[in-house]
């Protein structure tokens, strides 16, 4: 799979994707990077730990986040990835479920998609996008889903809903990512171009997320490389009992499971000790 300039392999290696929140209120380092040169900074120190691609938010997306709208996440992102692409030389993916925020970012450089709620968010509406079929994106389902297309871009899809009604656990989260699945294949976005993420941590009880992670590999039967993001999440501080500032060492252990489990990526914000975590693992599993 081609992300920015670079070629990423699908099987067979596990990738670090680094968190970089432009946001005041994100759950584990909010406002630590929202000014642009302790961003870079904070960049070159990803790059440095051994960073694959970063990953730049402008809206937190923890409970009870607040919702922000689409001109002041705009306001926070878009400078910060043309500034990142302007100093390094690293694909960079942009983390929204907002198709306006999503058409800005494409234009300002990102390299990737990163959508939390896996192109149904936006209800249809392009939310003033001139869409590439000169309607509305109500047509195929989703505007955000046609903006992606339009651009030729990859994209990671999160498996996300509004409610924890589920039937059968395992067989809803899987239909619910083939709807996306759906909405793309209407959309046009080629299947080579899709990464899917379970969403740890999203309409999903304590139990649920261990059990997503233990079972990873179920979703494997959709077809796409995978991206497993548990990084200090809440799954890690109950079963611990640590605030998102200890959760390091439990990061890790999903970050291990991941490798073993055939993930693409893992999105961290410890980039560091899970660059070890997984050369260490990789290296054991070739033996």
């Amino acid at each position: 799979m081609i992300i920015g300039n670079r070629e990423f392999q699908t099987k067979g290696h596990t990738y670090v994707m680094g968190i970089l929140n432009m946001t005041p209120d994100s759950f584990s380092d909010g406002g630590k990077w929202n000014e642009r040169d302790r961003a870079l900074r904070h960049v070159e120190e990803m790059l440095a730990e051994g960073a694959d691609i970063i990953d730049i938010g402008g809206e937190s997306t923890r409970p009870g986040h607040t919702f922000l709208p689409a001109d002041e996440e705009m306001d926070r992102v878009l400078p910060i990835i043309e500034a990142v692409k302007a100093a390094f030389d690293v694909p960079v993916s942009l983390d929204t479920y907002k198709v306006r925020v999503a058409a800005a970012g494409i234009a300002a450089g990102a390299d990737l998609i990163n959508d939390v709620w896996g192109l149904k968010y936006d209800d249809g509406s392009a939310n003033g996008i001139n869409m590439p079929d000169g309607g509305t994106g109500r047509e195929k389902g989703s505007a955000m889903a046609q903006v992606i297309a339009e651009s030729g871009l990859p994209c990671c899809l999160m498996h996300n809903r509004k409610d924890t009604d589920y039937g059968e656990f395992l067989r809803d989260v899987a239909g619910d990512l083939e709807e996306t699945l759906d909405l793309a294949a209407r959309a046009g976005i080629s299947r080579d171009k899709i990464i899917l993420d379970p969403g740890v941590g999203f309409a999903k009880d304590y139990r649920q997320n261990l059990e997503i992670i233990r079972r990873l590999d179920v979703l494997d039967r959709l077809g796409c490389p995978l991206l497993l993001g548990c990084s200090r999440k809440s799954v890690i501080g109950l079963t611990l009992d640590l605030p998102a500032d200890q959760r390091v060492e439990g990061t890790l252990v999903t970050t291990v499971l991941g490798v073993m489990k055939g993930a693409m990526f893992v999105r961290v914000h410890d980039v560091k000790e899970n660059v070890r975590a997984v050369r260490m693992a990789e290296a054991i599993l070739k033996e």
